[in-house]
């Protein structure tokens, strides 16, 4: 790990910067931990990988001021700078991970890859207006069964004409592609997707001898999709225009059965630390979520709205402590898991009921 301390600005003026950790993980990959302001993760890891044109950055960090500018410092750091970077490609849309791509080419000239499935929810995000989007988060929790004092903030005021967070990232440059090489000279990385915590989350496999000649294939970043700790959310992005259902944790469950049969040497994840054993933690979280789905299938012995659900499920604290938005969350998180049950024939929706509730059979 290295800190850095001050460097000159493009006057020429000594200025401070930022404490900075940076990772090196050998094999001319590194890592820079970009802090997310009030955030329990704490930060993001953008990896900066060598190639024959310059870095490129796995993920940037989240949009905020003191980010960009332990980013800066980070690559100032690992010997380079971000008017050096070659690209950035990034595993999902999130702005922890999406928020610095932006600046990074307004600065560099970089270009920046996305899997086209986020990058067509970006885009969405871009064009709808805000008052569509509150309108139709309204529309879904009511017929969910939330309480009307929950739903009300959505119905206008303030909050109505606000923008949410993240409603302006910046579009991608290019698409990746399962399985494509992408553009790393003097470099092998392919793309990997796995669907289930955003529709178009990408895993990015290094393909190469591991420094460390540990045992298994290669290297690989790994976004969010397998951390070593953490139980990624798994989340729905739908289109307020199409009624599609769709299935992302079942999506999940397969991209993470595709990582395990890979068994990469070792893992490098957005979040927390590298490790490796990457089949083992792949069936820590498939025992996780067979787990869940089993305890969910008891509460459903009576008949329970989507909200009645996600109030009866367990969380990391009382649902009492959960805050405002996280609770909207906490009922995403609940519907995916409801849907992967109702796709395999355990659970139906009780006819005639408003707001509809859903009873195991």
């Amino acid at each position: 790990m290295a800190n850095s301390q001050g460097e000159r600005d493009g006057s020429g003026e000594s200025a401070a910067r930022p404490e900075v950790a940076v990772h090196d993980h050998g094999g001319g990959v590194r890592s820079v931990e970009v802090p997310i302001p009030d955030n329990p993760l704490g930060y993001t890891l953008v990896y900066v990988v060598d190639t024959d044109r310059g870095p490129v950055l796995v993920d940037t960090g989240w949009d905020d001021p003191g980010s960009w500018d332990v980013l800066v410092a980070g690559l100032a750091a690992c010997g380079t700078g971000v008017g050096e970077v070659y690209g950035v490609v990034i595993t999902h849309h999130h702005p922890d991970h999406h928020g610095l791509s932006g600046r990074v080419r307004d600065a560099s000239g970089a270009w920046l890859a996305m899997h086209a499935a986020d990058a067509a929810i970006v885009r969405r995000a871009r064009e709808t207006l805000p008052e569509r989007w509150f309108t139709y988060m309204a529309a879904k929790l009511t017929a969910a069964g939330a309480p009307e004092e929950h739903v009300a903030p959505l119905r206008g005021g303030p909050r109505r004409r606000s923008s949410p967070p993240g409603l302006s990232p910046a579009l991608p440059d290019r698409e990746i592609l399962p399985g494509e090489l992408l553009d790393l000279p003097g470099r092998r990385l392919r793309a990997v997707w796995t669907p289930g915590h955003t529709p178009g989350h990408v895993c990015l496999h290094l393909e190469e001898q591991h420094p460390d000649q540990l045992p298994g294939r290669g290297r690989l970043f790994s976004g969010d999709h397998l951390l070593p700790e953490i139980t990624p959310h798994i989340g729905l992005y739908e289109d307020p225009d199409d009624a599609t259902v769709t299935d992302p944790l079942g999506d999940y469950l397969d991209s993470l059965e595709r990582i395990g049969r890979l068994a990469p040497a070792q893992v490098l994840p957005a979040h927390q630390y590298t490790f490796t054993d990457a089949p083992a933690r792949v069936r820590e979280l498939l025992t996780h979520h067979e787990e869940r789905l089993t305890a969910l299938l008891v509460l459903l012995r009576q008949p329970l709205t989507l909200w009645e659900l996600a109030v009866r499920m367990e969380w990391n604290r009382p649902w009492e402590q959960i805050p405002y938005g996280s609770r909207n969350i906490a009922v995403s998180e609940a519907e995916a898991h409801l849907r992967r049950l109702v796709k395999q024939g355990l659970v139906e929706p009780v006819a005639g009921s408003e707001p509809v509730t859903y009873v195991a059979v």
